[in-house]
């Protein structure tokens, strides 16, 4: 399990940090996980199962 930090995961998904920090807060993206005071990061298997599910939602799956 690794943690990637809010700036390797706008490299990941493309996406402005305040357009994840929506998404997340709407229940659209994997939530953070404070590892301490002021600092947080993203779970990468987390990030990668969302991004998977966007493929898939791009090539019609609906099983994930």
């Amino acid at each position: 399990m690794r943690f990637l930090s809010k700036k390797q995961v706008k490299e990941l998904v493309t996406y402005s940090l305040a357009h994840t920090a929506r998404l997340e807060g709407e229940g659209k993206f994997p939530k953070r996980v404070r590892l301490g005071t002021g600092r947080v990061a993203y779970v990468e298997s987390e990030v990668q199962a969302w991004m998977a599910s966007r493929i898939a939602d791009r090539d019609g799956h609906t099983d994930s």
